[in-house]
Parts: structure tokens; C-alpha cells; sequence
């Protein structure tokens, strides 16, 4: 992601024309590429948007025991924790670039979306990931939509709590954007 930034960067448009989104492991991966350029000196994109992210890729967080009977597609021992070491190493799993819950967000951070259902297992993750960007003063939202499930935007796009995440999404997208109606 960082990468594209760069190309984004020398085609010509600047940080605060651009926002970073992901869902599941790309918010992870969308929050962690954020914290990155932030520490190589490269600025920050003009606001984040994830949804349902895996903002934690250990096994903490009580959502994985106490939703796993809701979401047995995405058990931590069956299928999260193999995806978890195939992408680091357990030694490198809490670094704030895998899992972003555990980075400092005191050192500036753009606008935050975080967006998820109360039916999804990686509930505490991105409650806790909310916690943390707001304890680093940085601004952020966290949407929650009671019942749904985990991608919900993407797996039910015709239901009135999709319809309603994605209107949020493109609002706060925009409005932060220069050029956007908030400039």
C-alpha cells in the first residue's frame, strides 16, 4: 500500500487528496501501511476508512470466545490463527504495523472511520483499535450496527444498515478531502 502511495504521490496528487480504505485484514493492513508512512516521514492520507477490521491478529480480544458461535467462518484456532502466521511471524504480531490496536496514535493520525457489526467476532479488536486512536487524541468514529455481521457493507449491500454504512463511508470520505464540501 505504501507503494502505491508513492506512485500516487509522484503522479502528482498530494496526501490530503487521498484516503486509505480496508475491510477484515486490509483495514488492518490499510491502519498499519497508515502508522508506517507516518514513521518514514511521508505524511498522512487525509482519513481512514475501515470496515470490520482484524485490527489485532493475536488471539486477543474477547470476541473470539465469546462470538465464535456466531461466526464460524472465522474460528481463531481453525481458520485465523494459521492466516495470522502465514502473514508474520508470532514474535512480530504485535507490532503496530501487523496489528495496528498496538500502535501510538499520539504522533498524529489522520480521521478515522471504523465501521462493524455487534454479530461479528472481531468486535473487541476494533473497539479496542477505536480506543486507541482516540486515547492518541487523533479524531475518530466508530459506527456500529446492532446484528450485523462481519463484512456486512459487502454481504448484505441491500439491507437498510448497509445502505446507511455506505452513505456514512462516502460522507466522511469527502468531507474530508480537500476539495471535498468540508474544504
Amino acid at each position: 500500500m505504501i507503494a502505491v502511495f508513492q506512485g500516487l504521490i509522484g503522479g502528482g496528487s498530494s496526501l490530503d487528496q487521498l484516503a486509505i480504505y480496508g475491510d477484515s485484514a486490509g483495514g488492518s493492513l490499510a491502519a498499519g501501511s497508515v502508522l508506517r508512512m507516518r514513521d518514514l516521514g511521508m505524511g498522512i492520507p487525509a482519513a481512514v476508512v475501515m470496515w470490520s477490521p482484524w485490527s489485532d491478529i493475536t488471539d486477543a480480544g474477547d470476541t473470539y470466545q465469546t462470538l465464535a458461535g456466531v461466526e464460524g467462518s472465522y474460528l481463531y484456532d481453525v481458520h485465523l490463527k494459521p492466516a495470522a502466521a502465514a502473514y508474520a511471524d508470532p514474535a512480530d504480531q504485535r507490532s503496530p504495523y501487523v496489528s495496528p490496536v498496538y500502535g501510538d496514535y499520539s504522533k498524529g493520525y489522520p480521521p478515522t472511520l471504523i465501521q462493524g457489526g455487534t454479530r461479528e467476532i472481531f468486535l473487541s479488536n476494533f473497539i479496542r483499535h477505536y480506543q486507541a486512536i482516540d486515547a492518541g487524541g487523533a479524531e475518530v468514529k466508530l459506527d456500529l450496527y446492532e446484528g450485523m455481521p462481519h463484512g456486512f457493507q459487502n454481504k448484505v449491500p441491500d439491507s437498510p444498515e448497509a445502505r446507511l454504512a455506505v452513505e456514512k463511508t462516502v460522507a466522511f470520505v469527502t468531507s474530508r478531502l480537500v476539495g471535498g464540501p468540508a474544504s
